[in-house]
């Protein structure tokens, strides 16, 4: 298995004249990428509106489906829609399929923003259903060579947001609503963090990309993210039925021993931003194993999984893709002070929004901390990474 479309070399990038929507469409993650940090401003935006009496509504629901929805999913789809095909050596996107997936995606968050939350779960299932679909014809019908097991992993979280989005609608018992909460907002970012980390954190790490070299790898490969793929979803419905210490435990612990296993964690380079993976993967972790002893307040501490974990993570390998698409990899590695203080932010929002669960007096300030840190780190995200997002790689 080769990843042809990444090599990266340090090559001079130029912009996007005289490609247009073609090129944008071989690379989804420029514009996916770009909405969904901006989605998230808007996300975490409507706590501090709520409080200063701007809004008219609670923004619970409203907020969760937004920064899952519409801003995990872009990341998810933009990274699928750029790295699925090349895996399997198959036609890119084409500028339709980018139009359609990108119109799907906005749908879903002005539905959400505008309290049409079946509306909006609704065109989110045909966003992930839709890449799916897009994905899966290019492996049965085009594909040259087989994509990495682990990606079956990132199949798994398209799966548990569709069937965690649509189950929010059908007939509610207790057990059933947490189920599909489970599925939608932990179910569709934490087995593509597993599948696409342990393919992707070894090129952060300096290394080569975490592919299979033989058959038999492939195959322990594919046997290690099938088992991954059943003890995390099987977590879910453990908790949702009672057994909230057993299915925490159990994604805590195939989350650490999957990644153990499938990456190898000494550094060959190492710069702040490698440093702030390590940070997202303990403070995520963090979230899953706190969680349960103070399983009142489970929301406010898995916040530590949500901005510390997969927020992070969505913004440090949104980075990597950044610099290696813009023919700059090198910059990945640096060690900069304004690297670190955007890492400060992640970590300030992240225990920020934590810290409620164990002092429960300061719910509505630490809101607003939060929001704001959160809004700042996602700025300044997007001010740095401003010219990658129109630079290519000119060796692609």
């Amino acid at each position: 298995m080769s990843f042809p479309a990444c090599k990266h070399k340090k090559h001079k990038a130029q912009g996007p004249r005289g490609h247009g929507l073609c090129w944008l469409a071989s690379e989804p993650y420029r514009v996916f990428f770009f909405s969904g940090a901006l989605w998230s401003v808007i996300g975490v935006s409507l706590w501090p509106l709520f409080y200063a009496q701007m809004i008219g509504f609670y923004p619970n629901f409203v907020h969760a489906r937004i920064m899952i929805e519409a801003f995990g999913g872009a990341f998810v789809v933009g990274f699928l829609g750029t790295a699925g095909p090349r895996m399997a050596t198959a036609p890119k996107l084409t500028p339709l399929e980018l139009i359609w997936l990108l119109a799907l995606h906005l749908a879903c968050g002005v539905s959400h923003l505008t309290l049409r939350l079946a509306w909006g779960d609704g065109f989110f299932i045909a966003l992930l259903g839709s890449l799916l679909l897009c994905l899966v014809v290019r492996v049965l019908k085009f594909r040259k060579e087989a994509p990495p097991p682990q990606m079956l992993l990132a199949l798994t979280g398209l799966g548990c947001g569709i069937a965690g989005a649509a189950l929010m609608h059908t007939e509610m018992t207790a057990e059933k609503f947490r189920l599909a909460g489970l599925l939608l907002y932990q179910g569709l970012l934490l087995p593509p963090v597993l599948g696409i980390g342990s393919f992707v954190f070894p090129r952060m790490l300096g290394g080569d990309f975490g592919d299979p070299k033989t058959a038999a790898q492939s195959r322990t490969k594919l046997l290690c993210a099938i088992a991954a793929a059943i003890l995390v979803v099987s977590s879910f419905f453990l908790e949702a039925h009672g057994f909230v210490a057993v299915g925490y435990a159990l994604r805590a612990l195939v989350a650490a021993g999957y990644l153990l296993i499938e990456v190898r964690w000494r550094p060959q380079q190492a710069g702040s931003l490698t440093t702030g993976l390590f940070w997202a993967l303990a403070i995520g972790w963090l979230g899953l194993v706190l969680a349960p002893f103070h399983y009142l307040q489970h929301v406010s501490i898995e916040h530590l999984l949500y901005i510390g974990g997969f927020g992070m993570l969505m913004l440090i390998v949104g980075s990597r893709v950044l610099f290696g698409h813009s023919g700059d990899l090198d910059g990945f590695f640096v060690k900069s002070k304004w690297v670190r203080f955007l890492i400060f932010l992640g970590i300030l929002a992240a225990t920020t929004r934590a810290t409620p669960a164990w002092v429960p007096s300061t719910t509505v300030s630490h809101h607003i901390y939060a929001a704001w840190t959160w809004v700042l780190l996602s700025l300044l995200w997007l001010l740095w990474h401003r010219k990658r997002f129109v630079k290519r790689d000119e060796e692609e």
